[in-house]
């Protein structure tokens, strides 16, 4: 019985430190109000269902940030998040220009047999990736050729998880704005748009607002990831001396 209090004890306060700090957390990270306009690649899901926007601060010109942003997928510089959920390997901490640009077309991958497509490629201000229901399927039968298309188990159980928890119709474009400031800094700006269509799932709905902090706790990690290697960047290129 002590036990079974404690652990009720610590679920409770678990709960409350969820409901009071982590989610009003949440819920202001990385938002102005100035962030809320319209931005490249809104009209690819014209009605979306949900809508998440983020924005970072970053000491360096968009020129600077550009190159970050076109080198990342899977199997290339990474996507500067939680690299064991995402990756095969520890995201670049080096721009590597093998990777080379992107261009309109381009497939920008989440696993190895598939990913978004650069919908819009604005250098150095607006890229945009798309995704929809159409393209997953037909990636995914063309995955199935390629016996090494499942890639390493944590991307094999994030694959199989996204498309067990993926409802039946859906389409979301993922905008990445670099905004210039009069200081001749950047604002990164981040918004992930999604239109879900019907599905008899109804479990799915429920588990819409866990997925929703997950995919805020990812975009977090990664403009994070993303600022801390372009000033590193700066920094080295331009040394402090005295």
């Amino acid at each position: 019985m002590r036990k079974f209090l404690s652990l009720l004890l610590v679920t409770a306060a678990s709960v409350a430190v969820v409901r009071g700090i982590v989610i009003p957390w949440s819920r202001t990270w990385g938002r102005r109000t100035e962030d809320d306009v319209p931005l490249p690649g809104d009209d690819l899901v014209a009605d979306a269902t949900a809508t998440e926007t983020r924005g970072i601060d970053i000491a360096a010109p968009p020129e600077s940030v550009w190159p970050w942003l076109t080198q990342m997928g899977y199997g290339r510089a990474g996507w500067y998040s939680y690299d064991a959920l995402d990756m095969s390997q520890p995201s670049a901490g080096t721009l590597d220009p093998a990777i080379g640009d992107v261009t309109v077309g381009d497939v920008m991958p989440t696993h190895p047999g598939g990913g978004f497509v650069v919908r819009i490629a604005d250098p150095p201000h607006a890229l945009v990736l798309y995704s929809d229901t159409e393209l997953v399927r037909r990636q995914a039968e063309e995955a199935k050729a390629d016996e090494g298309a499942g890639g390493p188990v944590n991307i094999q159980a994030t694959g199989a998880l996204l498309q067990t928890a993926q409802p039946a119709e859906f389409s979301a474009s993922w905008a990445f704005a670099v905004q210039s400031r009069p200081d001749g800094t950047s604002r990164l700006v981040e918004r992930l748009r999604v239109r879900f269509g019907a599905d008899d799932r109804p479990w799915l709905g429920a588990t819409m607002p866990m997925v929703g902090f997950g995919v805020f706790l990812m975009m977090r990690k990664q403009m994070l990831g993303i600022r801390e290697r372009v000033e590193r960047s700066i920094r080295s290129t331009n040394p402090i001396t005295v």
